[in-house]
This record gives C-alpha cells, structure tokens and sequence, in this order.
C-alpha cells in the first residue's frame, strides 16, 4: 500500500523486452534498506524490485501492467523522470489517501492553464471509470495523491501548487500526455455496494 506522497524523482537507466519489460531506475533512496522482492511505486504503478545495485533497482513489468499504464517501451524512454514512492510502513504518516499501485487505467491531459503560481490541468478519463472520479475527491495521477476540483462527463480538473510541481514530474506534463490513473478505492466499494443492492433477489 501507499499514500500518493512522492518521496524521490527516479531516472529511467534503461528498459529492455526480456519477455517480460525489465527497466532499472536510478534513485536517491538509500538502496541499502531496500530489499529484493520490495515493492516500490513507479509513476503509480506498484512494482517489484528484482535487482539492486550502487544507486538504481531493475523492476520487472508484466504485460498486464502494460495494459493498463502508460509504461510502454517506445513512451518510458531513457532519461525519463518517474515519481517515486516506496511502500506504506505501519506508523507512518498517511498524508495522502490510500493507493494501491494497481492502475485502472490511463487518462489524457487535454487542457493546462497557470492560475497564479499554480497550474489547473484538465484530463480525460475514459468513460468505464470516470463514474467513479467526484468533485473533492481523491484520484492518484501518475502515483501523486490529488483533489478533484471539478467533474464534468469525462473530464475532470485537478490544481497543482508549487510544491506539488516541484516534488513530482508534474513539471514535465504536457497536452495529449496519458497519465496513469488510479481511482479511490472508497469510490470502488461504494459503486459496488449500489450495484449489488440494485440486483434483484429471486424468490426462494
């Protein structure tokens, strides 16, 4: 489990098709205190740490994973920059919501204007989980833990402080750029609650 709270930049070493996507990404994280077999979010997606070495950790990439992010060998080009979070201890501060890593699915940045300091980014979801993005709720974008400002049909609006710009790669978003989204797994539950009880119980 995570939080959404970025805690490094990695940089992407290199990818390469060994049936599976293998990557290895370098990273400020003390690599001393990770362990194979540690799980470690990358741009959101929670991944395994199959080698370590002086200052970078290989992950392995299902195709599954593939799927449904936007990790794809011909977009994770070396050098790219990836939002780093490692894995949720008991007792630590939950400064975000509850992720967990398994991405839904991909939404695009449509639209970007700058509102003081700040930048509102408007993305669009695709339409199987934009039912379960509401205004003032929690989305986890590219692994960063965010508020949804507003909600309409498909697309939502999120607004990023400078903070939030410079602890993460938000910095280097850009119009048309797919994004893994993660929706709350609160609103998960929710809808299945409704649906269940909308389903009719035949009669014995």
């Amino acid at each position: 489990m995570f939080t959404g709270i970025i805690t490094d930049i990695g940089e992407l070493r290199a990818i390469e098709q060994r049936g599976d996507l293998r990557a290895r990404i370098g990273t400020s994280y003390d690599v001393g205190g990770i362990e194979l077999g540690a799980s470690i979010a990358c741009d959101g997606v929670c991944l395994t740490v199959v080698e370590i070495g002086l200052d970078w950790f290989d992950v392995e990439i299902s195709a599954e994973t593939v799927s449904k992010s936007n990790i794809d060998i011909s977009a994770w080009k070396v050098g790219k920059r990836i939002n780093l979070e490692r894995a949720l201890k008991v007792g630590d501060e939950l400064g975000g919501h509850i992720v967990s890593g398994h991405v839904d699915g991909v939404a695009e940045v449509i639209a970007m204007q700058d509102e003081g300091d700040s930048t509102r980014v408007t993305l669009r979801a695709p339409p199987e989980l934009a039912r379960f993005i509401a205004p003032k709720g929690s989305v986890a974008l590219n692994g960063t833990s965010l508020t949804v400002n507003e909600v309409k049909g498909c697309d939502f609006g999120i607004n990023f402080i400078p903070h939030t710009k410079a602890m993460t790669t938000w910095n280097d978003v850009e119009i048309g750029q797919q994004v893994n989204l993660e929706i709350d797994t609160l609103a998960r539950y929710v809808a299945r609650i409704a649906e269940i009880s909308n389903l009719q119980v035949p009669n014995p």
